[in-house]
This record gives C-alpha cells, sequence and structure tokens, in this order.
C-alpha cells in the first residue's frame, strides 16, 4: 500500500467518523464494550493463565 492510499483510506474514515451524529457514536462504544468482555486474565495476561487453568484441572480429575 503506498502511502497515498493510506492518507487517502485515513480521510475517508476521518470523514465518515466526523459526518456520523455524535449519539450514534456513542451508541456504538456502549454495544462494542458490552459484546467483548473478556475474563480479566485472558485480557491483561493473554492466553498462559487459560493453559494454566486447564492445566491444573487436568491433574485434578
Amino acid at each position: 500500500m503506498s502511502t497515498n492510499d493510506y492518507v487517502k483510506y485515513v480521510t475517508q474514515q476521518l470523514v465518515k467518523y466526523m459526518d456520523t451524529p455524535k449519539e450514534e457514536r456513542k451508541q456504538k462504544k456502549e454495544e462494542k464494550k458490552k459484546v467483548d468482555v473478556q475474563p480479566y486474565s485472558n485480557q491483561w495476561l493473554g492466553i498462559l493463565p487459560f493453559a494454566f487453568k486447564l492445566m491444573v484441572n487436568k491433574k485434578k480429575k
């Protein structure tokens, strides 16, 4: 992707964002927050705590 194409894309996205009413942007942001809820350990520490948890649970059985 050339620099000119990148600048064009960013400009289009910026104009699209600015044309959207403020209330609609807030609504989309809140909807996205509700959908993208992840466990705290995965969000901040990645997949390693999950793998460790699976390993510990497997040994208990």
